[in-house]
């Protein structure tokens, strides 16, 4: 299962703040999505305006993720970790906490898991259009956990369809 650090770890964005810490240790627990991305903005000393022009958003809608008001597409969250000096992936998880869910602790070994149903069901994989290059990045993510339904794979699917643009 794939575990969330108990903090947010900054990459290498340039600093914008007065004598502060380049390193920013919060544990995740204390902060949600909104809460972090507010503290990082604060930490770099940056406005919601200047964080919506470098993010090419508006400034109320920066706002509106801070207060929990708005849920950022996967776009949104990827611009924030590069901006912020955030792991994205880290920060995707605190963004959409249920997709962890997806992932189990022991990986499923029956033959009848369901990643075997979804691999053996043409159909299902016909009208969703997977590629084969999509169903080894299945596969891989398969291997992470138990994967509990066909459904989750057509989730994990389309989120990475999502973040890729096609």
């Amino acid at each position: 299962m794939l575990k969330l650090n108990n903090s947010i770890r900054p990459t290498s964005a340039p600093r914008a703040g007065k004598g502060k810490s380049d390193i920013s240790i919060v544990p995740a627990k204390a902060l949600d999505f909104g809460g972090m991305i507010r503290r990082r903005r604060r930490e770099l000393d940056l406005t919601q305006e200047e964080v919506a022009l470098r993010i090419k958003t508006s400034t109320p809608y920066v706002g509106h993720l801070e207060s929990g008001k708005r849920h950022p597409s996967d776009k949104i969250v990827a611009r924030l970790a590069e901006v912020l000096g955030l792991d994205n992936r880290e920060l995707f998880f605190l963004a959409n906490p249920r997709a962890q869910a997806l992932l189990a602790t022991e990986p499923e070994r029956a033959e009848g898991s369901a990643w075997e149903q979804f691999r053996k069901n043409d159909q299902l994989r016909r009208v969703h259009n997977v590629s084969n290059d999509e169903l080894n990045m299945l596969s891989q993510v398969s291997l992470l956990g138990e994967i509990r339904s066909s459904r989750d794979l057509i989730y994990i699917l389309n989120t990475v369809r999502h973040v890729v643009g096609k």
